[in-house]
């Protein structure tokens, strides 16, 4: 703990509020809240602690706080706050899942439509679905039963649904607007628990077809109720009274959390969503943090009705929902939220092994590659590759890893300006000073680890544009490779010592990833590169074939190959003048016939 954490501790008031944890760069990792905040902020940095709150604690060189009303208030800042700075310690809800629902538009002759977006637009809508899948076959069912417009208001002749028995077509026949408000009328009691009602019709058509020896159109009926059974049946009734209702339960173990979520549309339990997260604060706060941004941020269908486990705060969720929150006591609500906490409690369990061995290969393998070198643990690792083929098309990629995990937003690629034929030590400056003079002017984070997929000849060439150029001081290490080309050693310190890493270890085998991907991503934009420049150099020099025209010649015919197997008067086609088609058509046959 330094100085600065020390004296800002003794100044905390003993009032609700929001704290905001900084690491050495400034950048805000964790958002909190706290009824008392003297005594939640002071509780990081004293008595021991788990291994993922040590590392959070371990990035805190400042931190700030932001006095409240109340702790609900708190809470609501606290929402705000995650949803502005991204902080990488909190929960974040990234997935942006919108379900599909069923829509009836607001029209004369009203279509039946699935839409993810709920507007005020005076249409219905039926859901929201588990699945796309399930809305499709849902709509299917409605289609065949209830013959809803298909077609254009330019449609003036009967469409392909009409004679499928599926749309009217009102702009083709004079349709009365009221058939189809009745057909409406209808579709939401079939949705709405009526589908019974419909079957009990279609059993009686089906009886009156087959008693008039219309066989077929009686197996149509038979159809039509086995899909409505198919359908209307695939999900368990969970309540008698078809209310729509979220039910959250949550279990912890270890330091981490499992929230579960039943949906609940129209009685029938349609879908769950599970997620599971680490948590640093006391784990009642935190599922009240991941109940407002669950709602707030993901922008999911907000229900009539909400339960949740009577150990949560009421007033808290309350505050932060628009509906009805529910702490049930008995009865078949109490028995869905008890349903919901036994299925986070198993998911936990059974997930746990696999989150600990991916922590393991990721923020595991960071920290003991950290201790193998002797420096902190590099979060932030930047790596580069060069490559060019007997120095033509020269470039360079850099790729990040964050907590051992490729931050592929970040990568960036470099075409070399300043170095003529193979030279990767002169490359591997210029790259370098490129990349650090940007971070120091745009006041971008720094790297804990700089790799450089090669041996010590590179290492030194960027080290002496990191130290000597732009008077940096980041650790820097180098990648050299066996002879099968695969990761052999790792290279680090003044005299650039194999740094022992066992090869079955975790940490080693991140390197290994960290290598083949910035390889993979250098030789990609090479191969990218030259193959643009090999299109570009064989169209050179052709008179009358500029840029524009060189376009419009490859948006036509897709590559080369195809340009020069064209005609003369197939590439006029590209818009080329009959004396610029024929010099292309002479420029690359000759060029064939030399090859030959």
């Amino acid at each position: 703990m330094n100085e600065k954490i020390k004296n800002k501790l003794a100044l905390l008031p003993d009032q609700p509020g929001c704290y905001l944890m900084k690491d050495k760069n400034g950048t805000i990792i964790y958002v909190g809240k706290a009824k008392i905040l003297k005594n939640r902020v002071r509780s990081y940095f004293t008595g021991s602690h788990d291994t993922k709150t040590e590392r959070l604690v371990s990035e805190i060189v400042d931190f700030e706080y932001i006095v409240t009303e109340s702790n609900i208030e708190a809470l609501l800042l606290e929402i705000n706050l995650i949803h502005k700075n991204d902080p990488k310690y909190n929960i974040m809800l990234k997935d942006d899942k919108s379900y599909p629902f069923i829509k009836i538009t607001n029209e004369d002759y009203p279509r039946l439509v699935i839409t993810r977006k709920v507007l005020k637009d005076k249409a219905l809508y039926f859901g929201p679905y588990p699945d796309v899948n399930a809305a499709n076959e849902t709509k299917r069912l409605l289609d065949r039963l209830f013959p809803l417009r298909k077609c254009q208001p330019s449609q003036k002749t009967p469409c392909l649904y009409y004679h499928l028995g599926q749309c009217l077509c009102p702009y083709a026949f004079d349709v009365d607007p009221k058939v189809y408000k009745d057909m409406v009328e209808e579709i939401k009691r079939f949705l709405s628990g009526g589908h019974t009602e419909i079957q009990e019709q279609l059993q009686a058509k089906m009886d009156q077809a087959a008693a008039d020896l219309e066989f077929e159109k009686a197996a149509e009926y038979r159809d039509q109720m086995r899909s409505i059974e198919t359908v209307m049946t695939r999900q368990k009734m969970t309540n008698v009274d078809l209310l729509d209702r979220d039910v959250f339960g949550y279990a912890v173990d270890k330091g981490w959390m499992c929230v579960q979520v039943f949906f609940v549309r129209q009685g029938k339990l349609i879908e769950r969503e599970v997620s599971i997260f680490p948590f640093y604060n006391e784990a009642e706060e935190d599922f009240l943090t991941f109940v407002g941004q669950f709602y707030q941020e993901n922008e999911h269908f907000i229900p009539k009705e909400v339960l949740i486990p009577d150990d949560i705060d009421l007033a808290s969720v309350e505050a932060l929902l628009s509906t009805k929150v529910l702490q049930p006591q008995r009865g078949e609500k109490k028995k869905l939220v008890k349903l919901a906490n036994k299925n986070a409690d198993v998911a936990l369990k059974e997930k746990f092994d696999l989150i600990v061995r991916k922590q393991e290969r990721t923020i595991g393998a960071v920290e003991k590659l950290g201790d193998a070198m002797n420096i902190p643990a590099p979060v932030r690792i930047e790596a580069f590759d060069n490559s060019n083929i007997m120095g033509t098309n020269p470039v360079a990629a850099m790729v990040v890893f964050i907590d051992g995990k490729p931050a592929r937003k970040e990568y960036r690629k470099y075409k070399i300006k300043t170095v003529k034929g193979p030279d990767d030590y002169a490359s591997m400056r210029e790259v370098i000073y490129r990349r650090y003079s940007r971070v120091l002017k745009e006041g971008l984070p720094f790297p804990d680890l700089i790799v450089i997929d090669g041996g010590k000849g590179q290492v030194d060439a960027a080290k002496e544009v990191l130290v000597n150029q732009l008077g940096l001081d980041i650790p820097i290490a180098g990648l050299a490779k066996n002879d099968k080309h695969k990761t052999s050693e790792l290279l680090f310190g003044t005299d650039l010592a194999v740094i022992p890493l066992e090869r079955n270890s975790q940490e080693f085998f991140l390197l290994q990833r960290i290598q083949d991907e910035v390889h993979r991503f250098a030789i990609t934009f090479h191969r990218q590169l030259r193959s643009k420049n090999s299109f570009s150099s064989r169209l050179d020099n052709i008179q009358g074939l500029g840029p524009k025209r060189k376009k419009e010649l490859l948006k036509q015919f897709k590559s080369l190959k195809n340009i020069t197997a064209a005609s003369v008067e197939e590439l006029k086609t590209a818009g080329l003048p009959q004396n610029v088609a024929q010099n292309v058509y002479d420029h690359l046959h000759e060029e064939v016939q030399q090859s030959n």
